[in-house]
């Protein structure tokens, strides 16, 4: 299953709020609560939006999240906690809770198009694992640090989490330390995730 391109306001009407896929709001509250209108859902339905929220929020294909949920089974601590700070330390979501980027698909294509550099190399993968004390900067070029001057002047910076640090003048970002539960930007009942792939997967 491909990357989503579609409607971004059709899946925050059906999910709830969804940061990293756009920084509009609907026009009317209600759209936010449209999915609480309909008929009690099954358990499975549930755990599958749970699942979905991870996917559309993070801007993942179904396989690359599979991925991670493996990965993520096989390492050591709760694998729900284990997956989302292996979403969170993704380069594309650090620039973009650095406020570099005002979505994660624009953070994305900064990557890609290679206007950031981590420990001053180029890189442009954006699922890019970055690590205590990796240092994110704009790449020195005009365009690069425009476009990211940009997204940091509108960027809140309260919303910054603990585990990152951010230097706007300088256009520069640390990465701290791995993050925690209570600093992912995305409110998720990663248990219910777990529960979904756990039923779903075999091996």
């Amino acid at each position: 299953m491909s990357r989503y391109r579609g409607p971004r306001f059709k899946k925050i009407r059906r999910l709830g709020a969804l940061p990293g896929l756009t920084n509009k709001k609907p026009r009317t509250e209600n759209a936010l609560k449209n999915k609480f209108r309909f008929r009690k859902k099954s358990k499975y339905r549930i755990r599958l939006e749970e699942k979905q929220k991870l996917r559309f929020h993070y801007g993942l294909t179904e396989r690359q999240l599979l991925k991670y949920f493996r990965i993520a089974r096989k390492a050591k601590g709760p694998t729900g906690q284990v997956l989302l700070q292996l979403l969170e330390m993704r380069l594309d979501n650090i620039i973009f809770r650095l406020g570099m980027a005002s979505t994660i698909p624009g953070a994305r294509q900064l990557v890609n198009h290679r206007h950031v550099l981590v420990n001053g190399c180029k890189v442009d993968i954006p699922s890019y694992r970055c690590k205590p004390q990796d240092i994110i900067t704009a790449r020195d070029a005009k365009k690069s640090r425009a476009l990211i001057t940009n997204s940091l002047n509108s960027f809140h910076h309260d919303k910054l989490p603990k585990h990152l640090t951010l230097y706007p003048l300088q256009q520069k970002g640390l990465v701290n330390q791995i993050i925690d539960s209570k600093g992912v930007g995305l409110e998720i009942k990663e248990l219910l995730v777990v529960e979904y792939y756990s039923r779903q997967t075999k091996t």
